[in-house]
């Protein structure tokens, strides 16, 4: 049978037409275009998506969960998209579920587990591959966020969290520890000896880390943390905890060491509304080093997270059956908001 143009047009050519068109078998074409997990030969894949993209074939999504168990969705959820972090992390998604034909939906939880557990129950009902959990994860687990977790695997799909999650989800690993105690270390060497930490809530599991490692660092090389403040692991959180911490008082060649890029830029502008000077006077050190960190004057010291790379093997992890997690490397940047103290 060949194919009128009416069909091409209007996009109503079937699986079957894709099949013929191709030279494969109609179960060929369907594992191929509705992500069965059994394999098959590229030089197939290529033939048959080929012929999709020429008959302009639409993929049946009901039909990829009953070959699959679930559809070629990509969901992710983050705390605020508007967050420098996330947007990088979901360009590294995006590209990622580009490559492997998947669609991807993004929704926002602001770190509210009631929220984040609604979602996962729509998101089931869309039988997603993957469903990617960007944002931090509480030490304590949210028993409604578990239960949808565990819906979604039972249905096909797979659940991942970024840096440690439970221990049945797989999970890109962030060494975000070991990242912010390389930073103490380096910052104790420039001669830095007090640090006061803009930090989140307890029991954020990444800001967490973050602290215990910087704290491990610093005070090896002779540092002291002299302040912890907490608030929002935002930009205004930082704005809120900087105002505080600035209402106690910090001495001149002070450290400033905020959790997150996001929290530094917050504490940068309150440093600046109050008359202080950042790195003459107040020395600042973020993480994550996000591209806005380098565009505020003197740039800011961070530890960089590849998150483009991070996004992009969350995807990986979700649709490749032997996907291992291999710890990505971080790095610290060194820059004119820490200058060398001079003593």
């Amino acid at each position: 049978m060949t194919v009128n143009h009416q069909q091409r047009r209007y996009g109503t050519a079937t699986l079957v037409d894709v099949a013929q068109e191709a030279g494969v078998s109609l179960a060929t074409a369907s594992r191929v275009l509705n992500g069965s997990t059994r394999k098959v030969a590229e030089s197939y894949q290529e033939r048959v998506r080929a012929a999709a993209d020429k008959l302009g074939y639409s993929v049946n999504v009901s039909a990829q969960a009953v070959a699959s168990g679930a559809s070629a969705l990509i969901a992710l959820l983050v705390a605020d998209i508007a967050d420098p972090y996330f947007a990088q992390v979901a360009a590294g998604v995006a590209r990622a579920a580009d490559e492997a034909g998947f669609l991807v939906t993004i929704a926002t939880t602001g770190r509210d587990p009631q929220k984040e557990a609604a979602l996962l129950r729509v998101l089931r009902g869309q039988r997603p591959r993957g469903v990617i959990l960007a944002a931090s994860r509480m030490a304590l687990p949210h028993e409604p966020v578990q239960l949808e977790i565990d819906a979604i695997h039972g249905m096909g799909g797979r659940v991942i969290a970024l840096g440690p999650g439970a221990s049945e989800l797989r999970s890109v690993l962030i060494d975000n520890w070991g990242g912010a105690r390389a930073l103490g270390v380096a910052l104790a060497a420039r001669g830095y000896r007090r640090a006061v930490v803009l930090a989140a809530p307890r029991g954020l599991i990444t800001t967490d880390q973050r602290q215990a490692g910087f704290t491990d660092g610093f005070t090896s090389g002779g540092g002291q943390i002299v302040r912890v403040h907490r608030a929002a692991f935002t930009r205004e959180g930082g704005a809120d905890a900087m105002r505080e911490a600035l209402a106690v008082g910090i001495e001149p060649g002070t450290l400033v060491f905020a959790l997150s890029d996001a929290v530094a830029l917050g504490a940068v502008r309150e440093l600046r509304e109050e008359g202080r000077e950042l790195g003459s006077d107040v020395a600042m050190a973020g993480f994550d080093d996000i591209p806005s960190s380098s565009d505020v004057t003197p740039q800011l010291t961070s530890v960089r997270i590849p998150l483009e790379e991070v996004g992009y093997q969350a995807v990986r992890a979700a649709i490749d059956a032997d996907w291992v997690p291999t710890p990505l490397p971080l790095e610290v940047h060194l820059r004119n908001s820490t200058p060398p103290l001079t003593v």
